[in-house]
């Protein structure tokens, strides 16, 4: 039986496939227990919730044990550019890390990405030695101009942020696992865990999540069921499904039928 192998962003192994968020809980220690029910190594902070100008004021990060949880901070609620590049520098500045989740947002009713400001930004980032992980739409060819500018792994949307539709098109998560030689991480959409196992068996290497875990009426359950979900997604994918047909296939051997048609 295959084993549940690591996930490998740049120079960093993770033994978890599922990165969460940290938003919409109703406590920090609603979120801790979260955090630890869903087996995560990585977590995402929006740059704007932390006090990077006083960090002696007490803020969400003094919940998080970055010895042990890699933080990556994120550029949400940037709509240029040149607001995700200073989000990400007061991050790497307050020495919070050099990896951040990279968002351009281009609309506000679907919080669909600016690809042009994305590509604009990870080139940037890139330049100036930061490990850029952009969140896009699920476009291959976007996905693979990302890649080019020297993204460190590239986060396709499954269904708009916080909708919880699941993924909305597999086959081009499928195509853009096949394209890129980076890691794929399924990024928004994810409602509930067979969502998250239908992102793995698609092939994606990890998913992301906020509001499927802390929107739903368990937090803790489902932070389970989302890293259950998530572990038997990656490893129905390394077992590999049987093909589909279009009728049906006697399951026992027909040697020793009786009766005649």
């Amino acid at each position: 039986m295959p084993d549940i192998d690591g996930l490998r962003i740049a120079d960093r192994t993770f033994s978890s496939r599922l990165i969460v968020g940290t938003g919409k809980y109703a406590s920090f220690d609603l979120m801790l227990r979260a955090i630890e029910a869903s087996a995560a190594e990585m977590v995402t902070v929006a740059v704007r919730r932390v006090n990077v100008h006083d960090r002696a004021g007490g803020s969400l990060l003094d919940h998080l044990d970055s010895a042990r949880i890699a933080i990556l901070p994120n550029t949400a609620g940037c709509y240029t550019a040149a607001d995700a590049i200073r989000s990400a520098h007061l991050a790497r500045e307050a020495g919070l890390s050099n990896w951040v989740k990279l968002e351009v947002i281009g609309d506000e009713r679907t919080l669909y990405p600016d690809n042009q400001a994305l590509l604009e930004a990870t080139r940037v980032l890139v330049e100036e030695g930061f490990v850029v992980l952009p969140y896009t739409n699920d476009d291959p060819v976007v996905c693979r101009k990302l890649e080019d500018a020297g993204a460190a792994a590239v986060m396709p949307l499954g269904a708009p942020i916080g909708s919880g539709l699941g993924i909305q098109n597999p086959n081009n998560i499928r195509i853009i696992k096949a394209f890129a030689s980076v890691p794929v991480i399924v990024d928004a959409g994810v409602g509930t865990a067979s969502d998250a196992a239908v992102a793995m068996e698609l092939g994606a290497d990890a998913v992301l999540m906020n509001t499927g875990i802390a929107g739903a009426s368990d937090p803790l359950a489902m932070a389970r069921a989302m890293r259950l979900g998530v572990e038997a997604g990656r490893l129905a994918h390394l077992a590999g499904r049987i093909p589909r047909k279009a009728y049906a296939t006697a399951s026992s051997p027909l040697e020793g039928v009786i009766g005649s048609r």
